[in-house]
């Protein structure tokens, strides 16, 4: 099996010749790390991974300083010390500023270099992945967390309204990017922190889920998988995003968010792949090699018995993470993740549970 074949078929929760390894996004400041100023594309090549990562252009942002700006939608972003950006200022404080907001074009042409880019290079060869959004993350960026989960309880119509503007734009360019040639679809809104959703069930249902099945159906509708990625504990409504959102994959399934992959294994294996969940907050970037070798098997013999699983970190490879952890999961992953797996490692690995350790200094 090529990357691609090996990808897509642990996507259908089939058994491929071996696990995949791919990851959400690896950020610069690991690559230069590794191999000095190449691209994305580049490591992935150079790393072997069965799949790669896209995701559509902005107009270029008006600068404020150096570390600042405001992008097309008018939110405001800041670039901090781990060159991370995040969101700091929200262009949505009522609903004047929403009648008055224009979203952009998501069909315009200046969007698609980079995935034209990954098409060329890879189609038939790997798996693009092409990341998206539903409703959730960019109505908290437009409007603000607070702001919006408040709307959720007192104005139910804004956050609707909101939620339909930026589903419709998301669906453009998924659409795009499915017709350039990307293979799988997946949004990256995170719904939960650590220790639940931040919304309850309910709101998830009314103000979440529709956008969700909506993307999903898209992606369905152009023949591509869908992949669902959140962090933080889902449990509470992660029976929603399989059983009704029909999603085909979940990632990353983050082990010291109480996400036992294991256990998701055994209620959901049947019904949705698994993305994940090597963690990146605590072993990769602090631990050892051999710390690393003995979390990959332990994810292995929990996660991909029979298939349906591709092997990832629990959330990204971060600025954080040290170069030589992440290439020795990626090393672990392709040594003992060949099938049919060593059933010795599966029945030893499978009883461990490697995150225990950092519970206490996690809190």
């Amino acid at each position: 099996m090529n990357s691609h074949e090996r990808f897509m078929t642990a996507l259908r929760r089939e058994q491929p010749d071996r696990v995949p390894v791919w990851e959400l996004i690896v950020n610069q400041p690991v690559i230069e790390q590794m191999y000095g100023d190449i691209s994305y594309l580049d490591l992935c090549e150079r790393e072997d991974l069965d799949g790669v990562t896209v995701r559509e252009s902005d107009w270029p942002p008006t600068m404020l300083d150096d570390q600042t700006w405001v992008d097309e939608w008018g939110i405001t972003w800041r670039r901090e010390k781990i060159d991370v950006p995040y969101p700091i200022g929200h262009p949505i404080q009522s609903e004047a500023d929403l009648d008055r907001l224009v979203p952009p074009d998501p069909d315009a042409d200046f969007r698609w270099p980079v995935v034209e880019d990954a098409v060329r290079r890879f189609k038939g060869e790997r798996a693009i992945v092409f990341l998206g959004h539903d409703a959730f993350e960019y109505s908290a960026m437009l409007r603000g967390m607070d702001n919006l989960l408040m709307d959720y309880a007192v104005n139910p119509e804004l956050a609707h309204r909101l939620a339909r503007m930026v589903t419709d734009f998301k669906v453009g360019t998924m659409k795009r990017a499915l017709e350039i040639g990307c293979d799988v679809a997946l949004t990256g809104d995170d719904y939960a922190f650590r220790h639940a959703p931040l919304m309850s069930p309910a709101h998830f249902r009314e103000f979440v889920l529709p956008y969700l099945t909506e993307v999903v159906e898209v992606a369905h509708a152009h023949g591509a998988p869908f992949i669902k990625h959140t962090d933080g504990n889902i449990w509470a409504i992660l029976d929603m995003m399989v059983d009704e959102a029909g999603i085909d994959a979940i990632d990353p399934l983050e082990p010291l968010a109480a996400m036992d992959i294991g256990k998701v294994k055994a209620q959901y294996g049947d019904r949705v792949a698994l993305c994940g969940n090597v963690d990146c907050s605590v072993l990769l970037t602090r631990g050892t090699p051999e710390e690393v070798v003995e979390a990959v098997k332990e994810t292995l013999a929990k996660a991909a018995v029979g298939g349906g699983h591709i092997l990832a970190s629990s959330n990204s490879i971060h600025p954080a993470v040290k170069p030589e952890l992440y290439r020795a999961m990626l090393e672990a992953a392709r040594e003992f993740g060949v099938y049919p797996l060593d059933e010795g490692m599966v029945e030893e690995y499978r009883q461990k549970n490697y995150v225990e350790r950092y519970l206490g200094e996690q809190g």
